[in-house]
């Protein structure tokens, strides 16, 4: 709604409030101007009408990917949403990620997230001779450089179904984002470790079913599934299920009979 007097226009939040026990969507109604994010009205509204609400944020900017929240039940930076991208009849709605345990209002606890990094095996780069140094070929570090531009804003641990409907499945597989670490290290070119079984036992890869949701959501514009998981996934198929490697193995395996007689 615009004033026509002054310009300014007023949008109705409905703004999730609780804790980890219980929570219900406020509704609040403050002013805001064109080009304003939806985490400048937010602050509005912890300014004006409600000192006590908690929201977590730090650059505003969208590089250190503190303001997550589902806005509008899609999983979003507040920083990075434009409010001209919403219908300013209606409420819009702001809620804490619904993957991760609430703390208090839009704040949750995504400390899962922490504690699993620790799965991914970190880079083993080769082994170098007194004053050599390390040569990679712009070519060769090309295709990781995509999965730097991760912000750990934890968008893609949200929209996954494996882990936002099944809270028991958080024991088995990591989420897209560690993923996208996996093949980073993975693809590295002077990297020398083998994780396949580490990402089939221990990440849980397998889990994945490619329904690319994580990289529709994902602030960087990394190719998640396409550039990270799927080729992890045919790494593990390869080392794990070719069918001429596990004969190979077998016949490997097999006793030596010693010669016909």
């Amino acid at each position: 709604m615009r004033s026509a007097d002054t310009g300014t226009q007023t949008v109705r939040l409905r703004i999730w409030r609780g804790d980890s026990q219980a929570g219900r969507f406020v509704e609040y109604s403050v002013p805001f101007n064109d080009g304003e994010v939806v985490l400048d009205v937010v602050h509005r509204v912890q300014a004006t009408l409600a000192p006590d609400l908690a929201v977590r944020w730090n650059c505003k900017a969208g590089k250190c990917g503190s303001c997550s929240a589902e806005i509008d039940g899609r999983p979003r930076l507040m920083c990075m949403t434009r409010m001209s991208l919403f219908d300013r009849d209606s409420p819009l709605t702001i809620a804490p990620l619904k993957t991760f345990p609430a703390e208090r209002d839009l704040v949750t606890d995504v400390g899962f997230n922490y504690a699993v990094a620790g799965r991914v095996p970190p880079l083993a780069p080769r082994q170098t001779e007194p004053g050599e140094h390390h040569r990679i070929w712009d070519a060769d570090i090309e295709r990781v450089q995509e999965f730097h531009r991760c912000i750990e804003c934890f968008l893609c641990q949200d929209v996954c179904h494996v882990l936002r409907d099944h809270e028991s499945n958080k024991n088995k597989f990591v989420g897209p984002r560690h993923l996208v670490r996996l093949a980073e290290l993975e693809m590295h070119p002077i990297d020398t470790a083998d994780r396949r079984a580490t990402a089939r036992h221990d990440l849980g890869i397998s889990y994945c079913n490619i329904t690319r949701c994580c990289t529709e959501v994902c602030p960087a514009g990394i190719a998640i599934t396409d550039n990270a998981i799927i080729p992890m996934k045919e790494r593990v198929a390869d080392r794990f299920f070719d069918p001429l490697r596990l004969l190979a193995a077998k016949l490997r395996s097999r006793p030596d009979s010693g010669p016909a007689k």
